[in-house]
């Protein structure tokens, strides 16, 4: 098994578009020729589009882009830009006098951090959708993850920068990434050593306090104190699945979000996996599943240690974590 990069994967090309001085931005997933999806959303807070089409029951079979974006629900708004871009390509579902591009997205809430009377909108999506490529890109303060932030139980003056991050893998034919934009509430580990990357700032603003800890003493205090969240995502694979496994692949994505960030899909964020079938590469739904997961917590981890400190927040680098 190899890690590879994200759009070494067929058929897919990725866009980001952002404003660091607002600290807000969009991250674009275009599958032109289409790609069967699947949506879960874990989260109790979410902002979603098109995600009812993703039904195994309901019509459309393929979508064409997968649209992420800070602005909390304002910045829902980058869609439209991302629809001109591929209707001016002639990209769509045929209805006859037009082709109506199936754009499927989810933002996360970075308001706070920037300016929030700047958020993505139709020009920022078309903007990423130009930017879109199959090469290497960079991670952390890019696109959707632009503004992204964590550990924020203690308030926003104590919480870090977070961002976007990616991580694949190959195995023989069979390849599954990642793409996340972390914005959660709570830590984040790295599962693979028990470290804690990221969190809220002690008082030293040099070391982590625990988040669930906090929520623990604090259980019956039901007052909503949190700035806003939401880690959103996208999985991808070559892997030859329909709508009902996709559906599947980004449940078990959900892991991933689980092994890393605690806590995980609280009232308070709106997680959402994305997972898209580009190839026909014929493999077990299990094997993904598992890979999906691995990967995704794989760029959970980028995606902290990747960012840098942004309007006055520390990132992974500034602060001690042995």
């Amino acid at each position: 098994m190899n890690q590879i990069e994200f759009t070494d994967i067929e058929n897919i090309e990725v866009g980001h578009a952002q404003n660091l001085d607002s600290a807000t931005g969009c991250t674009v997933v275009l599958c032109k020729e289409g790609a069967t999806a699947g949506v879960d959303v874990r989260g109790g807070a979410p902002g979603t589009r098109e995600t009812d089409l993703l039904n195994p029951v309901n019509m459309v079979q393929k979508i064409h882009a997968v649209m992420l974006a800070g602005g909390s629900a304002f910045g829902l708004d980058a869609a439209a830009g991302v629809m001109q871009y591929l209707e001016e390509k002639n990209i769509g579902f045929d209805v006859g006098v037009t082709r109506v591009p199936i754009v499927c997205g989810a933002v996360l809430f970075d308001l706070t951090i920037g300016d929030f009377k700047i958020r993505p909108d139709k020009d920022m999506g078309y903007a990423a959708c130009v930017n879109a490529t199959n090469q290497a890109f960079l991670q952390g303060n890019v696109g959707a993850g632009t503004g992204a932030t964590v550990g924020k139980i203690l308030g926003m003056d104590r919480s870090m920068k977070s961002g976007l991050g990616t991580y694949a893998l190959q195995t023989g034919e069979l390849k599954v990434g990642a793409l996340v934009a972390v914005n959660c509430l709570g830590d984040v580990v790295d599962p693979e050593t028990g470290r804690k990357l990221a969190g809220p700032l002690g008082d030293d603003g040099r070391t982590l306090s625990d988040t669930e800890s906090i929520m623990i003493q604090r259980y019956a205090d039901r007052k909503n104190l949190f700035s806003g969240n939401t880690t959103i995502g996208v999985i991808v694979t070559n892997a030859a699945f329909d709508k009902a496994q996709a559906t599947k692949l980004a449940s078990m994505a959900h892991n991933g979000f689980a092994r890393t960030m605690r806590p995980a899909h609280t009232m308070v964020d709106g997680d959402t996996i994305f997972a898209l079938s580009t190839g026909g590469v014929s493999a077990d739904l299990s094997v993904a599943g598992l890979l999906a997961a691995r990967v995704m917590e794989r760029a959970v981890v980028s995606a902290v240690t990747s960012a840098v400190s942004l309007c006055g927040l520390k990132c992974h680098a500034d602060i001690c974590t042995t």
